[in-house]
């Protein structure tokens, strides 16, 4: 029981470690153009008002954020219209550390996949597929983004991974990177099948290495703004 005499919520108690997957930001985080994905100002401060508030302006797609459907797809589902029974779901570790260190664009393929069901069983009903990279801690380095040449490079999703994910009962796919699609895309195949199909995407995750590649349950703190497109979010993973 917990303090007061009331249990623990039912994941909590069967949780060891509650994983942070999100990383902290502000206007100096990566940003695919560039651009401050965040920016404050002070509205209200306790000199003055007694109390402190800011005003935040955010692009939605800045720091660990969703993509939602509508993000690639003039009819697909916001963000607020994400069904609350795909927030939460088992986690599926695709590790590619080692092949991301010898090429900065190197992809999940579908034959990772065949692989990760080969060593650990069939991927479980309602799941969230994450490409693990080791890029998480680039994340304050330029080479998060981009190469010596200042050309986009970072790890992502093959679509013959994600034509396979959309043939299996998996909601999610989610990367520790800038984007779902490699650095090196020029046509966001994964953006542009996976999310018009009625799945989401998370980007920029941290953390993955603390977790193992199976076993781990990860919940999605999305963001709740009618007609968004994704959002910053809270992810954390109970193992």
């Amino acid at each position: 029981m917990a303090a007061g005499g009331l249990a623990a919520p039912v994941l909590a108690q069967s949780a060891r470690q509650v994983i942070d997957l999100t990383h902290s930001y502000d206007s100096t985080f990566p940003t695919f153009d560039g651009k401050p994905g965040i920016e404050f100002e002070w509205a209200a401060e306790i000199a003055k008002d007694g109390y402190q508030l800011h005003k935040l302006t955010i692009y939605e797609h800045t720091g660990t954020h969703i993509d939602a459907p509508f993000h690639f797809s003039a009819n697909g589902a916001s963000v607020d219209q994400l069904e609350p029974q795909k927030l939460v779901a088992p986690l599926v570790i695709i590790d590619i550390t080692d092949r991301a260190k010898e090429d900065a664009n190197s992809t999940v393929e579908a034959e990772d996949i065949e692989r990760w069901i080969s060593a650990n069983g069939d991927i479980p009903a309602g799941a969230i597929v994450a490409l693990r990279s080791g890029w998480a801690t680039k994340v304050k380095s330029p080479s998060f983004r981009n190469d010596d040449a200042g050309k986009f490079a970072f790890p992502g999703f093959g679509k013959s991974a994600t034509d396979l994910l959309l043939e299996r009962d998996t909601v999610a796919i989610g990367v520790d990177t800038l984007s779902l699609d490699p650095g090196n895309s020029a046509d966001f195949a994964v953006h542009n099948s996976w999310l018009p199909a009625g799945r989401y995407g998370i980007e920029g995750l941290n953390n993955l290495e603390a977790l193992p590649v199976k076993g781990a349950t990860i919940i999605v703190g999305a963001p709740k703004h009618s007609g968004g497109t994704g959002g910053p979010a809270r992810i954390l993973a109970l193992v």
